[in-house]
């Protein structure tokens, strides 16, 4: 048997009788990330899935596998495994030379409008799909890469040594994962390739990589204009309502009509690469037709495939998450709030500065308030974009090598709309690292809202295509 049928054969056995056994008991914790549990620590959700994901990984046939959480004080735990180099002597790269292999175990909050039938932790497994919160977003990767790992070593290619970090503040924008980069740099070493298990891909017919992430800033913006609510037969006409003064905030960083941010620091040049790639990606795939439109008549904000692809990922882009301060509507009483909030979500290009932005947007919102309100935005937060380097001669060869050994077809690259802030910090504390950020989110998957799912047999296939890549690194 070739190396690449013990790998595929391998990785397909052991997928179903040992990692969708684990992952299904995975999706059932409620593991939310810390920004939506302030009790985390005490409901013990995270430290439950970490566990978990621990003994699993530690029961891996891998060469020289140490498994270890570290906790620093305060912090979110964090899974480190490190598995030393495996290769003959004659092909023996330095000593420092590291994979480091990335994912997350919390996740989103529940949200409403799951199937009857389904449910966030409830793992139900239908035609290849794994539904529950967290399996691909983002669960699978903890096992995807000792797998991958695995594989490998069972089919004798070599591999460079290879460090994987499993975190859990992810979904909260990975707060934590600084701490712990520098706690543990002597343990992590210098990667000369970084693996994102993270993202997603445009369809299941081969490998997709993502070659930029948008960055992020936001934060709750509250109007206040009394202390108490008060009849709004009296009030009205007189007190300013906080909602008009809330659109007439967000009328100074959006307009209304066409959803386009005003705020000129916010965008950049599109480098030539990106738009090149976007063209070519944009020929043969429409990325607005998966979405659960209400019905057939809902127009998208651009039609045109090429400018929905740079507005998703290259343009600044603002989205409304959560309000505050409104009463349900069964309840809503002819009271004339005392305060509205609304928590926002700016996403921002993948070379803007996010800190930049973040001020920027706290400026134009909070000066000169009408009518004299209190306007705040609390806990503001902000992450950098990241947009990928040139792929090395080796990389580019490996990718291909790998799509076409597990999938069938050569790999694509795209640029993603999320932010996973990791990113962007890895790629300034390692500027001279190569990166393969992929992931088994294809359309419909539905990471963050109801009836997520994980397409097994595409995770399957990225297992599969990661042990080629490790083996291209190693002996390249």
């Amino acid at each position: 048997m070739s190396a690449a049928s013990t790998i595929t054969s391998h990785v397909d056995a052991t997928w179903e009788s040992e990692v969708l056994p684990s992952l299904m008991e995975y999706v059932a914790i409620p593991c939310v990330s810390v920004q939506f549990d302030d009790d985390w620590k005490a409901n013990g959700f995270l430290d439950t899935a970490v566990e978990h994901i621990r003994a699993w990984c530690a029961a891996r046939r891998v060469q020289g596998l140490t498994v270890e959480v570290h906790e620093l004080p305060g912090r979110t735990p964090l899974i480190l495994c490190d598995i030393p180099a495996f290769m003959p002597e004659s092909l023996s790269t330095s000593a420092h030379d590291t994979v480091l292999l990335y994912g997350h175990c919390d996740k989103q909050p529940e949200m409403t409008g799951w199937r009857d039938d389904l449910g966030p932790w409830k793992p139900v497994l239908e035609n290849g799909r794994l539904y529950g919160r967290g399996g691909a977003d983002d669960g699978y990767a903890a096992y995807a890469a000792l797998l991958s790992i695995e594989a490998a070593q069972l089919a004798g290619l070599p591999h460079a040594r290879c460090v994987v970090l499993i975190e859990a503040s992810e979904e909260s924008g990975s707060p934590d994962l600084p701490a712990y980069i520098d706690a543990l740099a002597d343990r992590i070493g210098s990667p000369s390739l970084v693996v994102c298990l993270d993202s997603g891909c445009l369809d299941d017919q081969r490998l997709w990589v993502t070659t930029s992430l948008r960055g992020l800033a936001g934060g709750t913006l509250r109007v206040d204009v009394l202390r108490e609510g008060v009849h709004s037969g009296e009030a009205s006409g007189v007190v300013p309502s906080t909602f008009r003064i809330i659109r007439q905030l967000l009328d100074r960083i959006e307009d209304a009509e066409t959803g386009r941010v005003l705020l000129p620091h916010l965008y950049v040049d599109v480098p030539a690469d990106r738009r090149a790639q976007i063209r070519e990606t944009a020929s043969q795939f429409r990325i607005g037709d998966h979405f659960p439109w209400v019905h057939d008549h809902v127009e998208p904000m651009e039609t045109d495939p090429e400018e929905q692809l740079l507005a998703q990922t290259w343009r600044p882009a603002l989205s409304y998450i959560g309000a505050h301060g409104m009463p349900d509507v069964a309840r809503a009483g002819n009271v004339l709030r005392p305060h509205t909030a609304f928590k926002l979500s700016m996403r921002l290009p993948p070379t803007c500065d996010p800190d930049m932005a973040l001020q920027e947007l706290t400026n134009a919102l909070t000066s000169d308030p009408p009518y004299g309100a209190r306007v705040e935005l609390l806990d503001p937060v902000c992450g950098p974009g990241w947009n990928a380097p040139e792929f090395a001669p080796w990389l580019e060869a490996a990718l291909t090598d790998a799509s076409i050994a597990t999938f069938g077809q050569p790999y694509r690259a795209f640029g993603e709309g999320g932010s996973i802030p990791f990113m962007g910090m890895l790629g300034e504390r390692f500027p001279e690292a190569q990166f393969v950020v992929t992931g088994a989110l294809g359309p419909g998957s539905n990471a963050h809202g109801p009836n997520e799912f994980l397409d097994v047999p595409t995770a399957r296939k990225i297992t599969a295509a990661i042990a080629h890549l490790l083996h291209a690194h190693g002996t390249r």
